[in-house]
């Protein structure tokens, strides 16, 4: 192209750029005066203005934007009080033992105010020296902010992380906000007693988009600024195309299994980044097939490539696993999915039983491939047999995958769709008239 870009790579370009850039997308969401990042915004600046201490949850499904939203407030408040806000990250899955978070804690604050940290401490010269800091801070009227992300998983347990943190904001003159961000909406229910007095009860919820909000935020990503560099015909011309192909009935059902299968915003962006890359340079417009593209693309996760390798036996426990969800049974392991097991080749007159040792092989196997875990890092002295799991891979996803597995049976397609109670009455029927 002799050196010269054209329209359509200086848009495409411009395009992916304003899609990467999170930050400016979640601001975009945030103008409205009841939205999270205003009342967010509210409580944090509200201990560095009054000097006092805050806590608030933020719950919501992973994708939802808690992490963008709280870091966007974090950004405009460091900007607006400059050198008197410190920040403390721990994470649920790799601190959730209390000895090892308040350590962190400490070298954090540490390194925030260019202090030599000694690995040799113990954990009551960590919480004394936390203490002490958060004393010195509210001396000085500097706040600290602590974000505990995964935040159940700091409530499980003893707990003493939380009251630690929590009765050190309440035993001396600190300026301090505790920030918990949680998938689980009962986030709260977990605490004990002696941290929920403690605890204030904010919680900002965040919800999945609605349908016509996915579609304001395309329109705002995808719409070409007329105040630009780019040539005013051709942003006219991409506009109203863009627009009218908003309309058309073939864009609102990719737009509709689109958001059935996730409406998370870091959904839609992963798919609008693949749309875009995948428009036409020659035409310079984006299309409809552009986006039934990039639905095809998203749509086959690596797991279901990992179903394929899977043996019959691993699919049967995935499916248990399954079932024990639906039957609102949070909490379980290898021995109740194979009691699930049992009970479904008694029901059902499987064919394929397994012995247990082969059952536990299977199982193991399931976690190397990553499509089920062990529930928390703790019980790591256990047998694998009585250590919780959950799974790694959604219903939908396992459905898809079983119905593009060559050889799956067919009585664990019906255990996903529901048409199992159906089998089980025409046996009962069978047994009546023998």
């Amino acid at each position: 192209m002799d050196g010269k870009q054209t329209p359509a790579i200086e848009a495409l370009t411009h395009l992916r750029s304003k899609i990467c850039n999170r930050n400016s997308i979640f601001s975009f969401s945030s103008d409205a005066p009841d939205s999270n990042y205003n009342k967010l915004k509210f409580i944090v600046s509200n201990s560095v203005t009054e000097a006092c201490n805050n806590s608030v949850l933020l719950l919501g499904s992973r994708g939802c934007g808690q992490v963008e939203v709280l870091d966007l407030v974090l950004e405009d408040l460091k900007a607006e009080y400059p050198e008197i806000i410190s920040v403390v990250r721990l994470d649920g899955v790799l601190h959730s033992d209390d000895n090892c978070a308040i350590k962190e804690i400490a070298k954090q604050l540490c390194s925030e105010n260019q202090l030599l940290f000694s690995k040799m401490a113990s954990s009551d010269d960590n919480t004394q020296f936390m203490m002490a800091v958060l004393r010195e801070y509210g001396l000085a009227h500097k706040t600290v902010v602590f974000i505990l992300d995964e935040f159940d998983l700091f409530a499980q347990g003893k707990q003493r992380l939380l009251y630690s943190l929590l009765d050190a904001m309440q035993s001396v003159s600190s300026q301090a906000v505790v920030i918990g961000m949680s998938c689980r909406l009962d986030a709260d229910q977990l605490l004990e007693k002696r941290v929920r007095s403690r605890f204030s009860h904010r919680k900002l919820l965040f919800l999945p988009s609605s349908k016509e909000d996915i579609l304001r935020l395309l329109k705002h990503i995808l719409t070409l600024p007329e105040d630009s560099m780019f040539p005013r015909d051709y942003v006219i011309t991409f506009n109203k195309k863009l627009h009218n192909m908003f309309e058309e009935a073939k864009f609102k059902e990719i737009l509709d299994t689109l958001l059935d299968a996730d409406s998370s915003v870091h959904h839609v962006l992963n798919f609008l980044f693949v749309a875009v890359c995948n428009m036409n340079l020659e035409s310079g417009y984006l299309s409809v097939e552009n986006f039934k593209t990039a639905l095809l693309s998203i749509q086959r996760p690596y797991k279901l490539d990992s179903l394929q390798g899977c043996s019959v036996l691993e699919l049967y426990i995935l499916a248990c696993m399954k079932r024990l969800e639906d039957k609102e049974q949070n909490s379980y392991n290898f021995n109740s999915v194979m009691t699930e097991y049992k009970h479904i080749h008694d029901s059902y007159r499987i064919s394929d039983y397994y012995a247990r040792n082969v059952s536990l092989r299977a199982f193991e196997h399931l976690l190397q491939r990553e499509l089920i875990s062990f529930g928390d890092s703790r019980g790591q002295n256990q047998s694998i047999e009585f250590r919780p799991v959950k799974l790694l891979i959604s219903s939908h996803e396992l459905l898809q995958g079983l119905k593009l597995y060559r050889s799956c049976p067919a009585l664990l397609q019906k255990l996903m769709t529901g048409e199992l109670n159906k089998m089980k009455a025409h046996l009962v029927d069978v047994e009546m008239i023998d």
